[in-house]
C-alpha cells in the first residue's frame, strides 16, 4: 500500500491532495516529505474571517511535521497561498492541517499532547525524535483549545486551595470543580493573595458565582473573605484536613518543647522517638509504636494531655445535627482552654472563630469536603513529580490544565495513539 493512498485514509484533507510522497534529507536525517497541492477549481480560505476568497499571490512552500512512521519523520509540503479578502485585505490562506504558524500538524500535536499525558515532555520528545519545545507547544495548542470549547454553566461545588510549585515560598491557588461525577480543575493562578481569589470569580462571571451552591476551602483569611462576598448565598465548608492538620502540628509543638524540658532537667527520655506515634491514627501504628505510645500514656504530661485532647475530637466528626455537633464543640474547646497547653489553646481560639464555617459540613450532610481537594492536590503533586519541576508559572499552568482539566479536544478522523 503506498504512504500517499495511507494518508488519504487516515487523514484526508478537504480541498486538497497529497501529491506525492519522497524520501528525503532534513537536519541530517532521513525523512518522508509529502507534497500537498490545491484541489482543481477549489477556493483558498481566508484566515481571518473563514470565508472563501480570490487568491492573490504565492509565498515560499512551508514545512508542516506530520505523525512519524516507522520512526521516519513525515513533513507536509505546501507552498501557501495569500488571499485578497474583500472583508479583511490581503491575507494569508488557512489550511485544514495547520494553525496559524505553528511548524506542527494539529494532528500530530494532539498525538504529542496525548503522550504527554502518560510521560513526561521530555521522554515524549525523546521517544519520537522531536524537542522539548515543540512538546510544551503541542500540549500548549490542546489546552488553549480545550479551554476555549469547555462549559463551565453547570458547576455547583468548587474547592478552594494552594499549592507551593517551586521552592522559596512559590505558591498556586487552584479551584478544583467538586461536583459529584465530575471533578476537575477549573482554573488556576500565581501567589495566594484576596486579589488572586477575586481574579477567579471575575474570570468565573456574576451569573455563574452566584449559582455556586457549596464552597470547600481553609481557613485562610484572604479566600474567607473574598468567597464571603462574592459567593455569599454559597455554603461556605471549612476544611476538615487542615483542622486534624493544625491539631497535628500543636501536638508536634507541646511534644519537642516537653521532650527539651525533659532533657534539661535531667528526666527520663520518655518522650524519645515517639513523635509518629503520637500523630498518626492508632490504626495506622505499627506493632512497635503502639507498644511505646501505651508506655508514654501512662505518664501524665502535657503531650499526653494534647494527644487526648485530639482523640476526643475526633468524635465531633461522627454527629450527624449541626446543632448537638455545635455543642459538642464548644464543650471540647472550654475543657482545651483550661487545659493551660498553649499550643492546643490557639487551636481552640481558630476553632471558635470558624465555627459557623466549620459546621457547614454537617449541613450539607457531608456530602462535600476538601478530602476532594487534597486528592486532586495529591495528582498535581505526581504531575510536578514527573515533569521533575517547573521551570516557569507558564508550564506549570499547560501542565496542570492538561493533566487535571479535563478539557474537550479537537475531533480526529483517525486515532494515532
Amino acid at each position: 500500500m503506498l504512504i500517499k493512498t495511507i494518508l488519504n485514509k487516515v487523514h484526508k484533507l478537504k480541498s486538497f491532495v497529497y501529491q506525492d510522497v519522497k524520501l528525503g534529507f532534513y537536519q541530517g536525517s532521513e525523512v518522508f516529505n509529502v507534497t500537498v497541492v490545491p484541489r482543481k477549481n477549489s477556493h483558498a480560505i481566508c484566515s481571518g474571517c473563514q470565508k472563501p476568497a480570490p487568491g492573490y499571490d504565492h509565498l515560499a512552500e512551508r514545512r508542516f511535521e506530520f505523525i512519524p512512521l516507522w520512526g521516519i519523520r513525515v513533513f507536509l509540503l505546501y507552498i501557501m497561498r495569500r488571499v485578497e479578502c474583500n472583508s479583511c485585505g490581503v491575507k494569508v490562506e488557512q489550511v485544514p492541517w495547520a494553525d496559524g504558524k505553528k511548524e506542527l500538524t494539529k494532528v500530530y500535536m494532539q498525538f504529542l499532547a496525548h503522550w504527554a499525558k502518560k510521560l513526561s515532555w521530555k521522554e515524549v520528545a525523546s521517544s519520537f525524535s522531536t524537542s522539548w519545545e515543540k512538546v510544551f507547544h503541542a500540549v500548549e495548542y490542546v489546552v488553549e483549545w480545550g479551554k476555549a470549547h469547555r462549559t463551565l454553566d453547570n458547576v455547583r461545588a468548587i474547592g478552594v486551595d494552594e499549592i507551593a510549585y517551586q521552592t522559596g515560598h512559590k505558591y498556586l491557588t487552584v479551584v478544583y470543580q467538586i461536583d459529584r461525577g465530575c471533578t476537575r480543575l477549573l482554573w488556576v493562578s500565581q501567589e495566594r493573595t484576596e486579589a488572586t481569589i477575586r481574579s477567579f470569580f471575575a474570570f468565573f462571571g456574576t451569573e455563574r458565582s452566584q449559582r455556586l451552591e457549596y464552597v470547600c476551602s481553609d481557613m485562610w483569611k484572604p479566600y474567607v473573605k473574598a468567597i464571603a462576598e462574592c459567593a455569599s448565598q454559597a455554603l461556605h465548608i471549612l476544611d476538615r484536613f487542615h483542622i486534624v492538620a493544625m491539631l497535628n502540628k500543636a501536638i508536634d509543638e507541646v511534644r519537642a518543647s516537653e521532650h527539651k524540658q525533659l532533657q534539661a532537667d535531667g528526666y527520663e527520655p520518655v518522650l524519645k522517638k515517639t513523635r509518629w506515634c503520637l500523630l498518626k491514627r492508632k490504626e495506622n501504628l505499627t506493632e512497635k509504636e503502639e507498644i511505646k505510645l501505651n508506655t508514654v500514656l501512662q505518664y501524665n504530661l502535657k503531650s499526653v494531655r494534647a494527644y487526648l485532647l485530639r482523640e476526643e475530637f475526633q468524635a465531633f466528626w461522627e454527629y450527624i445535627s449541626p446543632h448537638w455537633a455545635e455543642k459538642y464543640l464548644d464543650r471540647w474547646c472550654t475543657r482545651v482552654m483550661r487545659s493551660k497547653i498553649e499550643p492546643m489553646k490557639k487551636v481552640a481560639k481558630t476553632v471558635r472563630r470558624h465555627k459557623p464555617l466549620i459546621l457547614n459540613w454537617f449541613r450539607a450532610k457531608k456530602a462535600y469536603s476538601s478530602g476532594i481537594v487534597e486528592g486532586l492536590n495529591t495528582k498535581i503533586k505526581l504531575t510536578t513529580r514527573k515533569s521533575y519541576g517547573f521551570r516557569t508559572y507558564k508550564c506549570a499552568e499547560i501542565a496542570l490544565y492538561h493533566a487535571l482539566g479535563k478539557l474537550p479536544e479537537p475531533e480526529m478522523t483517525h486515532r494515532f495513539y
